[in-house]
């Protein structure tokens, strides 16, 4: 008897766990029915309202369920986007690079690479904007270096592209900031008096951004190391230099006064 009421009992728990699942149904994706065109659509209405979380749900949604159709193409290059605007840049940057990959003849492949760029540009900015960290000589700056290569590479396939102009525009930018980071490391050290090491950062500017106005300061910092290191002579072929190319420079006065006590 007590054998049948715990298999009822038990029979009983079953019951209530299945019509629990009856009461509780898997929920129903409610764009399971939607066409290709509907998702796009509620993407682009997404993105323009700034929910991008959203957007991007919906355009892997096109990619899942229509790989092959005409959205698809314009969904991957969306996602990029998307992945941008919500501070995503690694995503973004995968993203890219994956429509790169696919899709190297699409008219617009130019957008995935100026994206591309874009994304590297926005992690670069803490750099840039921070040239003066807590240990200048350790500081990262291949973010940086990478956005440069990605638009570069934008202008040099696609001169012709609408995303070209604005990718030279950053190209300059990161350039010129790139050799002000060097000359921020090589001031560190000069002030440091670790000299040798200040002249070769400041080589390092006048060999790979002679067109930059940090070329200035790299020579000056050069002249001062010189003449710290006891190398007058070339503190003075230096300064030499330095008056050739800047005659107007507000630290002329004192580098010869410098020299000129050296020698």
């Amino acid at each position: 008897m007590h054998r049948i009421a715990r298999f009822f009992f038990i029979g009983l728990i079953v019951a209530a766990l299945l019509a629990g699942c009856a009461l509780f149904p898997d929920p129903v994706d409610p764009t399971r029915d939607w066409s290709a065109q509907r998702l796009h659509n509620e993407a682009r209405s997404a993105m323009n309202a700034g929910n991008y979380q959203t957007a991007i749900e919906y355009l892997d949604k096109i990619q899942a369920r229509y790989p092959f159709g005409r959205y698809a193409q314009q969904a991957q290059l969306d996602t990029v986007y998307a992945q941008y605007k919500d501070n995503e840049p690694d995503a973004a940057i995968a993203a890219a690079d994956r429509f790169i990959r696919a899709n190297p003849r699409h008219p617009y492949v130019d957008y995935a690479y100026y994206m591309k760029g874009l994304a590297n540009f926005e992690r670069s900015n803490t750099i840039i904007d921070r040239l003066v960290p807590a240990d200048r000589a350790k500081t990262d700056t291949s973010t940086a270096r990478q956005a440069y290569n990605d638009f570069t590479e934008l202008a040099q396939k696609f001169p012709d592209s609408p995303y070209a102009e604005d990718a030279r525009q950053r190209m300059l930018f990161l350039h010129n900031n790139l050799a002000a980071y060097e000359i921020n490391v090589a001031d560190y050290y000069l002030r440091r008096g670790a000299y040798v090491a200040a002249v070769n950062r400041a080589k390092f500017v006048l060999e790979n951004f002679a067109r930059t106005p940090s070329v200035e300061d790299a020579l000056s910092i050069m002249i001062q190391a010189y003449i710290n290191m006891g190398m007058p002579q070339l503190a003075a072929g230096s300064l030499r230099v330095l008056e050739h190319n800047y005659p107007q420079s507000p630290a002329l006065p004192k580098l010869n006064a410098l020299v000129r006590g050296a020698g």
